[in-house]
Order: structure tokens, then sequence, then C-alpha cells
């Protein structure tokens, strides 16, 4: 073995290969944790205890480093200590510890304990490692608590060790072994009950009668109490003389059943308890903690697992609710383990009065048994750690709803709510499966609104219950409409409510100001900034107020630095913070969540907005800059992750009276919203923007909302209301006298004249807006009219007046270094080109455009560019790679929601199916774009859709193609199209 712990540490062989005190204690804390990380925090305090220097961190990766070269001197793999992000660990063969072996040796004794021989084998090859008390000679508190777990075990395992050499004769082999161990730990029951069944087995029963008798003075001088019912139990057998025993076992128990009675409903925790009876019967942990939040169900889930391992633990099984989070006072250590004590059978006049002497009593009383305690509702860690047994045949369940990080040893499990069909099913349970089978989904919709939470789904089922004229719908309905669901989850004293305050209770005062503030979030989940924002205090210390909010379990941490709130707990906090007393706390909160997200927003949008129009960005700095950047930093990413959250706070600052925080925060929104598709949070926030910019008289707000609204329209292909808002727009901003923002409505109303078929119209705006900023001097303005134009030229079949516009646009979009409008040139250039027969050279540009816009994320300009391409691949005789082309481009414009865009994908790549010699399936595709074209009333997709199924038709059908090319015909000429010269081609050759 590598390592020795069982007696003064031991490296290699010798004791003083590992001198540094501090270094000592380092690499004790790993050995008693190998396999596992331990923090830095938890060696800090096992080296300085309560007094750690501000240099401690440092002097600690000082010791590593020296306990890394020393053990590699020894022989050791230099990776033996491992490094984590949350601190250091020991990496170790199972054979390398004697810790290890020992265990292994003690569960090898007990797995043949029918078979005495070979488990007095495994016993004695066990105990034969110890050499002393565990990492003798180490003082740190921290080491010395697992050092005594270690010397708990040995002394565990002797008395079994003892059993079994008593149940083969050995008595008297044992007696000098037992004398001793007796003598050094004179309060053990077990022990002193097995030397008297020793030294009664070879005929010695006045020195058993006299171990007894010093026993007692023992007991009654430290502890103030007679010795054990066992024990007692013992002493009358030795003087009956009824002990002819060739070596009796353990002390005679008498069972306690002090649980609980499990509930007969019990729903929606099979797997959960199906996997904690599984750990319990195959692991080693003897202390398993459930915690959850107010309303989760740990007691009942407590209980029930102790009930199914009841078999396992025959001796006794114990209940004490300790109150950690209710009206009453939290139980204190002293009387919960009074409660245990006459639990166990333990006269009340032989409880000592000291707190030590009863833990030590405690102690005693379960060294011999097989016992199972469920400790209920703990308010903390420091309640429950000295209740802990210490028998190796003992079970600890301890249910809280805060996280009891600082108990060591126990296995932790969290609690989540209900699964949706647990959920139902617990309803079904409590309020009638039948009634609740009859509305599967109104009995969805309560179980929803209660948050999937096991003490709300019960409360609603007992109001079900106890109204046997309600429907479930009648329930669902007063939960979103009546006093909210929090004043309809109660029955008579029980209430959701009531639930959560006790545990809100607990916090302290600045944690919950910082619950009742994140009530005013509206999204589902929030991060650090957030909370820092809303409470205007450092990150540092936000985040240490999240902590204890998730170790109370009021808060949720989905992932670093991500948190939630249960439905029901934000409904909680928001009614705490709706109390006219804390208007004003309210208030400034609520200004501050807005501008946190006003100047993030802000922060990213300008990173992708042409530089005309940052210009109606909304300005000014947020009071945090701080928060601001370290959010803005991660870009669009965190808009999406936002975007829900976002839109409701639009909302909301029109129901709390922030008008200007409303509509700016909708233009904020913009370029988001309209790149990443999201036009219906597009129209929902410049609608209400709109509103509240009518409302407040504020014209330059009212014609910046009408203008970017119009956008949402134009993408879904509702050109006629695009244009009637551009127009409103259009007239106040001339009437402010906005000439950049005129300019820039004119070249909107331009294209958006052009691809409604009305290029006539379209290029009148065109030519206004060109006479318009020969008087202005900004290139921005001049890049964004030349993209239109050339846009809509394109459309028009101009393809050499859009050459011409393209290379200008180019050359100033070079010049100015704005990446984005040079990708709008380079891809309308290769348009150009391509129309025109200039197959290579556009093939390149396209190329170019597709890799500029891509990286740019503009996932609609790269669909643009992809159907671009796909028709060239057709035009060259590969069809199977145009298809993939189409297809490509269709994703892409699907994702930024232009309908009129995926009406185009679509007839191509019928086009390019068809040339695969699939006539089926093109006409198929053509005749649904043509319906979903016509409900849109997008005339020039409508006409390719009628020219694609003539296409075809023509040779099965001649008469149907020429109907379909005379409707084709009829609307391309309507809009002007280029594509009507083909099309009267193709009908002159039918006649």
């Amino acid at each position: 073995m590598r390592f020795a712990i069982l007696g003064p540490l031991r490296v290699g062989g010798g004791e003083a290969t590992i001198t540094a005190g501090r270094d000592r204690t380092v690499l004790a804390v790993l050995l008693l944790r190998a396999g596992r990380v331990v923090p830095v925090e938890e060696l800090i305090d096992a080296v300085w205890e309560d007094h750690p220097p501000a240099t401690a961190r440092t002097q600690l990766q000082i010791c590593v480093s020296r306990l890394r070269q020393r053990l590699a001197a020894l022989g050791s793999p230099a990776e033996i200590i491992i490094t984590d992000p949350v601190g250091y660990g020991v990496r170790i063969e199972p054979d390398d510890l004697d810790a290890e072996v020992f265990a292994r040796a003690v569960e090898a004794g007990r797995a043949a304990a029918g078979r005495p021989t070979e488990a007095r084998q495994h016993y004695r090859a066990a105990l034969a490692l110890w050499r002393g008390p565990a990492l003798g000679g180490i003082a740190s508190r921290s080491v010395r608590r697992r050092a005594q777990a270690l010397d708990e075990q040995r002394l565990a395992a002797l008395e079994e060790s003892v059993d079994v050499e008593l149940r083969l004769g050995g008595a008297a082999d044992v007696i000098d072994e037992l004398t001793e161990s007796v003598e050094r730990n004179p309060l053990r029951e077990r022990l002193r009950g097995q030397l008297m069944l020793a030294l009664s087995a070879v005929g010695r029963q006045a020195d058993a009668l006299a171990v007894y008798r010093e026993g007692r003075r023992i007991y009654a001088e430290e502890l103030g109490i007679e010795p054990g019912a066992g024990l007692q139990e013992l002493h009358q057998r030795v003087l009956a003389g009824d002990l002819a025993l060739a070596g009796a076992g353990a002390l005679p128990v008498v069972p306690v059943r002090a649980l609980p009675p499990a509930i007969s409903d019990f729903t929606g925790r099979e797997q959960t308890m199906a996997r904690l009876v599984k750990e319990i019967e195959e692991d080693a942990a003897r202390v398993h903690l459930i915690d959850g939040m107010a309303g989760s169900g740990k007691t009942t889930l407590a209980v029930q697992v102790a009930t199914a391992l009841a078999d396992r633990y025959p001796d006794a099984q114990l209940f004490v609710d300790l109150h950690g989070h209710s009206e009453r006072t939290p139980v204190p250590p002293g009387a919960a383990v009074a409660t245990l004590l006459r639990q166990l059978g333990v006269p009340a006049e032989r409880v000592p009065l000291e707190l030590d002497d009863r833990l030590a009593l405690w102690r005693s009383e379960l060294a011999g048994r097989r016992a199972l305690v469920v400790l209920d509702n703990a308010a903390d860690a420091d309640q429950v750690a000295p209740l802990l047994a210490n028998g190796p045949d003992c079970l600890m369940l301890i249910t809280s709803r805060r996280r009891l990080v600082g108990l060591d040893g126990g296995r932790p499990s969290s609690l989540p709510v209900l699964d949706p069909e647990e959920a139902i099913e617990l309803l079904g349970r409590v309020a009638g499966e039948d009634r609740v089978a009859a509305e599967p989904e109104a009995a969805a919709e309560v179980a929803r609104r209660c948050g999937y939470l096991p003490l709300a789904i019960r409360l609603a089922g007992a109001r079900l219950a106890h109204r046997p004229r309600w429907r479930v719908a009648d329930l669902a309905g007063r939960l979103v409409t009546g006093g909210g669901p929090l004043a309809e989850l109660a029955a008579g004293q029980r209430s959701v409510g009531q639930a959560f305050a006790l545990s809100y209770a607990q916090i302290s005062p600045a944690a919950q100001r910082v619950f009742r503030l994140l009530g005013l979030h509206p999204g589902q989940r929030f991060d650090n900034r957030v909370a820092a924002a809303l409470a205007d205090v450092g990150l540092p210390v936000a985040q240490d107020l999240l902590d204890e909010l998730v170790d109370a379990h009021l808060a949720e941490e989905v992932e670093p630095g991500r948190y939630r709130l249960h439905d029901l707990i934000r409904e909680y906090g928001r009614t705490l913070l709706g109390a006219p007393e804390r208007a004003a706390e309210r208030t400034e909160a609520l200004e501050r969540l807005l501008d946190h997200h006003l100047h993030v927003t802000v922060a990213i949008a300008r990173t992708f907005e042409a530089a005309g129009s940052r210009r109606t960005l909304p300005a000014g700095t947020s009071v945090r800059r701080d928060l601001v950047e370290a959010a803005a930093s991660e870009g669009r990413p965190w808009f999406e992750e936002n975007l829900a959250v976002l839109t409701a706070l639009v909302r909301l600052a029109e129901e709390e009276g922030f008008p200007e925080r409303c509509w700016q925060l909708a233009r904020a929104c913009w370029r988001l919203n309209f790149d990443g598709g999201h036009l219906d949070e597009l129209i929902e926030t410049h609608t209400i923007g709109l509103r509240v910019a009518e409302r407040i008289g504020d014209d330059m707000a009212v014609a910046s909302m009408l203008n970017y609204l119009s956008s949402a329209y134009f993408r879904l292909g509702r050109f006629p209301e695009a244009i009637r808002l551009m127009e409103l727009a259009l007239d106040l901003r001339r009437r402010l006298g906005l000439r950049s923002e005129v300019l820039s409505t004119l070249w909107n109303l331009g294209i958006s004249y052009a691809v409604n078929g009305d290029f006539r119209q379209g290029m009148a705006r065109f030519d206004e807006a060109l006479g318009l900023v020969r008087g202005l001097s900004d290139a921005a303005d001049l890049t964004n009219l030349q993209n239109n134009l050339c846009m809509a030229l394109l459309a028009w079949g101009r393809y050499e007046r859009a050459l011409h516009i393209g290379r200008l646009h180019l050359m100033l979009a070079r010049q100015t270094g704005d990446l984005r409008q040079t990708s709008h040139a380079v891809g309308h250039l290769g348009m150009a080109r391509h129309r025109m027969g200039d197959v290579a050279p556009a093939r390149r540009l396209l190329r170019v455009a597709l890799h500029l816009k891509r990286q740019l994320g503009n996932r609609y300009g790269e669909g643009e560019v992809l159907n671009e391409m796909g028709m060239m691949e057709r035009e060259d005789g590969r069809p199977e790679r145009a298809a993939a082309l189409h297809r490509e481009a269709l994703v892409a414009i699907t994702e930024v929601g232009d309908r009129i865009g995926q009406c185009a994908s679509r007839n191509l790549l019928a086009l390019a199916i068809r040339d695969q010699g699939d006539v089926a399936s093109a006409l198929d595709l053509h005749r649904r774009v043509l319906a979903d074209a016509t409900r849109l009333g997008a005339r020039y997709e409508q006409a390719r859709a009628l020219d694609g199924i003539a296409r075809c038709l023509r040779d099965t059908d001649p008469e149907g193609a020429r109907s379909h090319w005379t409707r084709s015909l009829a609307l391309f000429r309507q809009v002007e199209s280029p594509d009507r010269h083909e099309v009267e081609r193709l009908l002159s050759e039918l006649d």
C-alpha cells in the first residue's frame, strides 16, 4: 500500500516522509476523500480553520506543489494529485490506501456472515491494518472529525468480529482485547456486553458482574443514567446463570417503531423512490439528504422510503420533526435527541441534562442496533450534525428545504416538481380518477397552474373533492381569473402561500429583498446580472444572495449563472412586492430592470444595424455600465435567450407607465427581431410601441414605430399594409423636417412598391430619394438607397442599370468599410452578371457574397444567394445540385419568416425536381406554392407557379398547359416582369 491513514500518516512505508505540518494536513484531507475533488475552501478550512490568511489560496498551491514533488521523489506518478477548477484530488488505485483495503475486508466479513470461519479471517485482516487512532498527530478539526468516523468504523468492525469469535467458541481469545477496548471506550455498551458474554462463556461470571457494576457506576457518574435495556437484560441473565452459550452474539435489543404511516395515495415519485432504495441497499453511504422547495413532498418521500426499508432495520425506526421551517421555533439538537432517546425507550429520568452527555447516550443506544432514523424538516446542517448515528448498521434520512451543504458524508437528492403526467395522476388520486379523466384538458391546465408542485396539486384536488358540483374546468378558471393561484390553493390551515412564507422567513433580509424584486422579472430564466441590476448591488453580492436563495430552494440554478423561479414562487414574490408600502421599491426596481435590458439590447443592436439606421437607436447610458457591458459581450445569443423577456418587458412598460422605455425597447429590438425571423414579436412590440407613442403625442416616436412595423409586413409579403404604414411615416417625417429619416422611408417605399409589382411608382420614390440624397453627405444614406434601388432594378429586369448601381454601391461600401453593405453589393452584382449571361464572374461574385452573408449571420441574404446559385446549376444541367441549394435556401429563408421568399424557393425547387424527372412531385409542389402565393397576394410568385404547372402539363395535357400559361402571362404583365417574354414564346409554340 502506498498510503496509510489507519494510524499516523504514512507514505511509501515511512512515517517521516511528509514532515511539513500543512502538507500533512492537506494530504490527509485528500486521502480521506480519495477519488473525489476536495474544494479549495474545504482545504483552507482544514489547514487554517477559523483564521485563514489573505494569501491562503497561494499558500495552498505551494503546499500542493511540494506534495507533488515529494510524492514523485517517492516513486508516485506526477499526476497522482489532480487539479480541478473546484479544488484538488488524489487519484489512487483501490489497494493504495489502507482505509480502502480495510473497508473491503469488513464488507467481505459481513458478506460471509453464514460462514463464520471465513468471516473471522476477513475481520481479523481488516483490524490488523490499524496502527493506532486514524491520522494520529494531525490536530486539524476537519481531519479529526473524519478520522473519528474511521475510528468508529474500527470499533464497529471489532464488535462484529467479536460476535463471530464468540459464535466460534473463541471467548478466551478475545477477553484481553475486549478488556482493553472497554477501558478505552467505557461508554460503549455493546463492547461492555460482549466482554460480559466472553467472561461468562469461560466461567468467570463474577468478573462479568464486576464489568457490569463498573459500567453502571461510570454511566451514573458521567451521564447520570442507568445502563441501557439490553445491557440490563444481559446482567439479569448472568445473575440467573442462563448464559450457557458457546458465545452468544450481540446484546438483545427491543424493536422500536416510531415512523408515521405512509400515505395511501403516494404518487409521482416511484422512480425517485426506487432509485433511493437501490442506492441505500447498494451504497455504503449511511446518510441521505432529501431537499427541495416547499411543498415538493420531501417528508412523504422519506417516510415511503423508510417504510420500504423497514425490514432491513428491524431494531428501530425513528422519526422526529425538527421544525426547521414552520411557525414553531426549530427544535435544538438537545431537545431532538431527547425525543429520539424516548422513542428508544430510555426513561425521561435517564436522559442527561448536558447536550454532550445526551449525545453520548444516543450513540451508545444506537451502537448495537440496526436502526433507521428520519430527521424531518431540518433547518440547517448545524441542527442535524450532532444527531448523526455512528453505527455502521444505521441509516439516516434527512429532509430539508435548504441544501445542507455543510453536512459531511451526506448523499444529497434534490426533489424536482412532478412530471405533467405524474401531477395529473396525483390530482386524480385526490379529487377522483373518473372526474379527472372526464376533463383531461382542464386537468392538465390545473396541474400546470399548480406548477406541478405536489402540495399545490393536493390542495387543488382537495378543493374539488369537497365541491362535487364543480367541474375541473371551474377550478382551472379560478386559478387564472380568481384571486390568483395562491389564493385558490388553500385548504383550512394549509396553503401554498404559507409554505412559501416559512421558507422566505428563514433567509436574510438582503436575500428577501432580492427575492421580492425577482418577482418582477417576467421571464422563465434570468442571470445573475439581472439580479444585480434589479437590486442595484455589485455582481459578487448578487451572486451570494442568489446562492442563498438556491440553498433555500426559493430559486433554481439551471446552469452556472442562470436561474429560474417556480411559477408559484414568482407569484408569491409578486404579492410581497404588491403591498402599498413597497410601491416605491417596486417602481424603482422596474425602472432598473427596463434600463438594463434596454441598454444591453441597444449595445448589441449597434453591432448589427447599418450605419444609417443607428441614428434612430435610443441614446443614453446605463447607470450600471459594468452589467450592461458584460451582458452585451454575449451578443446575439443573449438576445435569443431573452427574446420572450424583452417582448414581455415592452408589455410591462406600457402597463406600468413607462411609455418612453416602452417604444425605445421595441425599437432597440427591431434589427435582431427582423434578422432573426421573429416577426410575431416584432409586430407585437411595435404595435404596443406605436400605441404608446400616439398616446403621449410623440410624433417622432410614432414615425419610428410606423417605419419599423412596416418592415415586418414587408417580410411577410403583406405589401399593401407595409406601404400604408410607410406612407404615414413619410408624412410625419416630412412635417418634422427629418431629412435623413425621410430619405430612408423613401427608399423603403421604393422597394416595397417594386416587389408589389408597381415598378413605376417605386421608381418615382427612388428618384425622389436620389434628389434628396444629393443634398446630404452621409455615405450610409447613399449606400442604403443604392442597395434598395439595385434590388428593385433586378426585380424589374433592368439588369444593365442594376449592374451600374451595384458597382457604385460596392465602391462606396468598401470606402466606408461597411461589411453588410459590401455583402449586399457583391450579391447584387453576381445576380446582375448571371442574368446578363456572364456566368463565370457571376459564380465568383456569388461565392464571395455567400461567404460574407454567412459571416454576418444574414440568413435571408444567404437564402437569396443560394437560390441564385441553384438557378445557375440547373441551367448548367445539374438539377440534383440545384435542388440541394434550393432546399438549403428554403431552410434559411424559413428561419427568418419571409413567406414570399419561401414561395420563391419552393418554385425554384420544383423546377429542379422536374428537371430530375420527377414531374409528379414538381407539379404538386407548384400547386401548393400557387395556393400559398394566392393567399398572400404575391402576384409574381403566383405567375411563376402557374408557369411551372404549365411546364409540367405540356406533354400530357396541352390545353391545361395553355390555360395555366395564359393566367401566368396576365400576372407577369401586371407586375412588368421580364419573365413574360419566355411565357409568350412558350404559348406561341403551342399554337
